[in-house]
């Protein structure tokens, strides 16, 4: 009888082991979600990269939703989203005639907004970082500086869109597979 006993403790242990292990992994699959979505808008936290551990702790559960085809996919786009999350608000400043100030500006600017002014500082805050950036050279005429200023502001918020959507799109992929 003990030894039995035993037994159907010991499978009950490793079935309790596992059913809460699965649900650290889904809390830390909601908490990298939202630190992913968050990401998105500050430029210190890499949010789609963050996103994308959700979904690798999702499939570390019992469940394992996704096939290593969708897995790969999503690192794919994760890291291109990554890259051009860099690229993009460079090529809008160069495009509009901005200088390395201006991109730090308007880096800068987002952070400063972020803090001081919220919500609207979000947006607020790279255009007149970038302006100020710009008249820093001394180089810059008004005009010049508005015009490279508004270029940073655009490439910001196409790469924003561009993780937003990403995140979005994995977010709603782990919602969906939790409570399905």
């Amino acid at each position: 009888m003990a030894v039995q006993f035993r037994k159907e403790i010991s499978i009950f242990s490793t079935w309790s082991k596992t059913y809460f292990m699965d649900i650290l992994l889904v809390i830390l699959g909601f908490v990298c979600m939202i630190v992913g979505i968050l990401g998105c808008f500050l430029p210190i936290i890499p949010g789609p990269p963050i996103s994308f551990l959700s979904l690798l702790l999702l499939q570390w559960t019992e469940k394992s939703p996704f096939d290593s085809d969708t897995l790969w996919l999503w690192a794919f786009i994760t890291a291109a989203v990554t890259a051009l999350d860099y690229v993009v608000p460079i090529y809008g400043t160069k495009k509009f005639g901005g200088t390395k100030r201006g991109v730090w500006g308007s880096t800068i600017g987002l952070v400063v907004g972020l803090f001081f002014f919220p919500p609207f500082g979000i947006i607020v805050g790279p255009f007149v970082g970038a302006f100020l950036g710009e008249m820093s050279t001394g180089k810059a005429t008004n005009q010049e500086a508005l015009k490279s200023a508004f270029g940073s502001f655009i490439g910001f918020l196409v790469g924003t869109l561009i993780k937003l959507i990403a995140s979005g799109y994995m977010a709603w992929m782990f919602v969906k597979y939790v409570f399905a």
